[in-house]
């Protein structure tokens, strides 16, 4: 192999020549088993939606499905039962990072800010995100986002705080950077239109550009992942093979550059086709009866 071809994998990942689907499912196999930074977790079973009460058994037996695998998790929300998750993390060995649902409802952000403080002050979060794609969504203005990050950070000072939101927001927004301790990033090719092959270089691209915008501060990939199902979007295209790529070269750069990746996503959410069309419902790892996918 040349000195060209050789730097241009290290760029684009691992070598998929003439790999097939059985190939790469061995190759998922191995950098599952040898452990995940981290992953979204998502406790609803089939029927349920943000909105509904998830309870301590469901929550439960998600996380002993998904715990050998991974040393951290990432929560969505501190209300409807999500703020249990923390503590039965804890009890089960893994690091946390919880979030607080921002929106429009001014009513309701306080009751996840209220919860986020006293699952903080417990001592069972390790890091704090204040909101998540709220500037994306165009639900709150900056200052308002500003307000309730500045409040959490007075009442569990000792935390580590931060927003989640797309990896751009932070580049163009220095205002955020200042407010947060930590940058958490969703990070993701496929919503952009980016071919496979690409991918990986292209969420580097997105990486490298906030680690220059946080001026030395933390940065955290919140979120990124690749469906395995659904319409394509431009030149992405959802399958089985580039589901396993992504996961494969996202896992092998986390592990040779020590990125901190929380992967998108535990378990299939048929309720995400909604808003996101069919592809919506296919990006975990395991489907939404709990069973490994790639196998």
């Amino acid at each position: 192999m040349s000195f060209r071809s050789e730097k241009l994998l290290s760029l684009t990942g691992e070598d998929f020549t003439n790999k097939s689907t059985a190939d790469l499912m061995k190759l998922f196999r191995k950098y599952l088993e040898n452990g995940m930074h981290g992953l979204c977790f998502s406790s609803y079973i089939e029927g349920q939606a943000p909105g509904s009460i998830i309870s301590k058994e469901q929550i439960r037996q998600r996380m002993e499905i998904i715990k050998p695998y991974t040393s951290w998790i990432r929560t969505f929300s501190c209300t409807d039962g999500h703020e249990l998750i923390p503590q039965i993390a804890k009890e089960n060995g893994l690091k946390v990072m919880a979030g607080a649902w921002l929106s429009e409802d001014k009513e309701q952000n306080e009751v996840e800010i209220e919860n986020l403080v006293r699952v903080v002050k417990e001592g069972n979060v390790d890091l704090v995100a204040v909101g998540n794609e709220v500037l994306y969504r165009e639900e709150l203005t900056e200052q308002e986002l500003l307000d309730y990050i500045q409040r959490v950070k007075q009442q569990v000072p000792e935390a580590s705080v931060g927003y989640v939101d797309a990896y751009y927001e932070f580049v163009r927004r220095p205002a955020i950077v200042d407010a947060c301790d930590v940058m958490f990033i969703n990070c993701y090719p496929f919503w952009e239109g980016c071919h496979i092959d690409y991918s990986l270089v292209y969420m580097k691209n997105m990486y490298f550009s906030v680690l220059q915008a946080a001026r030395g501060k933390r940065v955290v990939i919140s979120e990124t992942g690749w469906p395995n199902m659904g319409i394509a979007f431009e030149a992405s295209q959802p399958s089985t093979d580039n589901a396993l790529r992504y996961f494969i070269n996202t896992q092998k750069w986390s592990l040779e550059e020590n990125i901190e990746i929380m992967y998108f996503s535990s378990f299939d959410e048929a309720w995400k086709i909604e808003k996101e069309g069919d592809v919506g419902a296919y990006w975990g790892l395991w489907d939404k009866d709990g069973n490994l996918k790639f196998v």
